[in-house]
């Protein structure tokens, strides 16, 4: 091993020393060869950091309009028509469950919105004192918190700006919506906040308020509700919280995924996972062939010390991991500059917010980065060893070359 490594070291030397060793033709190929390994490599790097950042976003947006898991009622037709008793023995202890960092009971009222001329349709969401702000305290353009208390109802609201633009809204103006039922009821809001997430859709649908308006109109009593939204401290166990939850609430409730809830929002984002790894697979068969390629034009130029190693009693396999371990630290060498350059370009977007989108088209306005430790190892792992493995069979080539030839190849 050692004495492979020395040859490597050797060959690798001499190509940077430029001497007589290798023919003009052959620095060029080498160079092209790393230079593919390094822009293949920041290439997956910014694909991956920007499709997960992207989906973390989208995915953080969709879940801050409810919740990772809803509980409702099992015979439930519509938030409306069947409520939720508060006194279960899941609430609000639930949150002491590993993995579940919060749960908030709600309430869910359709109406309409009447200013002058115009009428808008949206639902009315009620959140009472448990509710979780850390999404809404980001996403606050104007205004504050509703401070939501169990004595005193508040009819104070939080619009979108999709809405407040559409009706023209401002903070502190008062507006009346209307509920259709018997007999139909009204009730008074007044702006006092208004926050703007991209997520149209969402934004011009949602309003926020009392929990104890929507029991006023549903005639429940201040121990109903539509259901509890469970927060969970990682998406990525949704599944398995999900499971847990179901069981764990009694028979008579139900627990629905946000995934369910929003199945084409998160069937597009699934759908971007196929693209990276469409880009993945392009940049390392890339990186690889112009490998092979530069092994190749290797073992040509050193025909002459193949043979000479090989009438000293090397073996064949000796004299492949010299090409081999040379093959190696090129591709190192690569992996080291794709890394500086993907990480620096990952961390200036980051930071500065250079490339910007149309938010009504993407829901969100800049591009965003998500650099990940693990992402960062399986991209250079994945692509050291693929890279390494297709050199293998190219190096055969070293076991046809006759040692006698080789020593009169010029």
């Amino acid at each position: 091993m050692n004495f492979e490594y020395f040859i490597a070291s050797r060959i690798l030397k001499s190509q940077r020393l430029k001497d007589n060793a290798i023919q003009k033709g052959t620095r060029p190929i080498i160079k092209i060869a790393t230079l593919s390994i390094a822009l293949g490599l920041a290439i997956m790097i910014l694909a991956v950091a920007i499709v997960t950042g992207f989906q973390n976003e989208i995915r953080s947006k969709v879940i801050g309009f409810g919740s990772h898991i809803t509980i409702q009622n099992l015979s439930i037709t519509s938030f409306e028509s069947s409520p939720v008793s508060t006194n279960q023995p899941f609430y609000p202890s639930l949150d002491t469950v590993r993995g579940v960092r919060h749960i908030q009971k709600f309430g869910i009222k359709g109406g309409i919105i009447k200013t002058g001329d115009e009428v808008y349709g949206v639902m009315l969401k009620g959140i009472g004192p448990d509710y979780d702000w850390s999404f809404f305290n980001k996403n606050l353009v104007e205004g504050f918190p509703l401070k939501i208390n169990d004595s005193i109802r508040t009819d104070q609201v939080i619009i979108s700006k999709t809405i407040s633009d559409k009706l023209k809204l401002k903070l502190g103006d008062f507006f009346r919506m209307y509920f259709i039922q018997e007999p139909v009821r009204q009730r008074k809001f007044e702006v006092a906040g208004i926050y703007n997430t991209g997520m149209e859709q969402l934004d011009k649908l949602y309003i926020l308020a009392d929990i104890k308006h929507v029991q006023s109109l549903n005639a429940w009593q201040d121990t109903l509700v539509s259901g509890f939204e469970v927060l969970l401290d990682d998406y990525s166990t949704l599944e398995k919280m999900d499971e847990f939850i179901y069981t764990y609430i009694g028979m008579n409730l139900s627990s629905i995924k946000i995934t369910d809830q929003f199945k084409e929002i998160f069937g597009w984002l699934e759908l971007l996972d196929m693209n990276v790894w469409v880009i993945l697979v392009f940049s390392i068969l890339v990186a690889g062939i112009n490998m092979i390629t530069a092994l190749l034009i290797l073992i040509l130029e050193r025909t002459q010390m193949i043979g000479l190693l090989k009438s000293l009693g090397a073996s064949n396999g000796s004299v492949r991991k010299i090409f081999l371990f040379n093959a190696a630290f090129l591709i190192a060498r690569g992996l080291f500059w794709g890394n500086l350059l993907g990480i620096s370009l990952a961390l200036i977007q980051k930071n500065f917010s250079f490339i910007t989108l149309p938010q009504e088209t993407y829901y969100i306005h800049v591009v965003p980065v998500n650099l990940n430790i693990a992402h960062l190892l399986m991209l250079n792992g994945i692509t050291f060893i693929l890279c390494f493995v297709m050199l293998v069979l190219p190096s055969y080539v070293i076991t046809k070359i006759s040692p006698v030839k080789a020593i009169r190849f010029n």
